[in-house]
């Protein structure tokens, strides 16, 4: 099992996390940590309704778990507290989701999610992380652009990245608040 070392933002050991790969078992939690993770849109009145959108089912999450591309941020009881759902793609990892419980945020532990995921795909010598977020929401895009993440336009955007946001539009996202971004993997860059 990959455990990475969490630096989380506080002193209190009740708070503290532990980041590890995701066990099939860890999915049950997903789906209310998703919800509670969302609960953070309510502070932006026109998209205020993901707080009660439609969650990934625990079954999305199996294959990932399966294919070592999904990992937990456990309290101190094991329980599950936070995830990241990633899938590989044609050389590059695809974060399909990230997310903290709401009470949970802000304590660095997306952070370390995130860092697990990028070193997994060094390991792996993956050529980059993609995802899809939303370009002005502070703990979407300005979050991952933290941490190296470009956002995409125009021809850079790839068939699969274009697809997935023109799926995400369906879906009622509002393409114009929409992005996608990359994080290139090069050997020895460690965030």
């Amino acid at each position: 099992m990959t455990k990475v070392p969490c630096e989380s933002q506080t002193s209190d050991r009740n708070l503290a996390a532990q980041i590890r790969s995701a066990r099939s078992a860890d999915t049950a939690f997903f789906p209310a940590i998703e919800r509670s993770a969302g609960l953070a849109f309510r502070e932006i009145p026109e998209l205020a309704w993901i707080a009660y959108g439609d969650d990934l089912p625990p079954d999305f999450h199996w294959p990932l778990v399966e294919a070592g591309t999904c990992w937990t941020a456990a309290g101190c009881d094991d329980r599950p507290i936070g995830f990241l759902s990633a899938q590989i793609f044609s050389g590059d990892l695809h974060i399909w989701e990230l997310s903290v419980r709401l009470d949970r945020q802000r304590l660095g532990i997306g952070r370390c999610l995130l860092r697990a995921a990028i070193h997994e795909g060094r390991l792996r010598n993956l050529a980059s992380v993609t995802l899809t977020t939303f370009r002005d929401v502070p703990w979407n895009a300005p979050f991952y652009a933290m941490h190296g993440f470009l956002e995409l336009g125009g021809s850079e955007l790839d068939p699969r990245l274009l697809a997935r946001l023109q799926d995400e539009a369906k879906r009622d996202f509002p393409r114009d608040q929409r992005c996608a971004m990359r994080l290139p993997l090069q050997v020895g860059d460690e965030q």
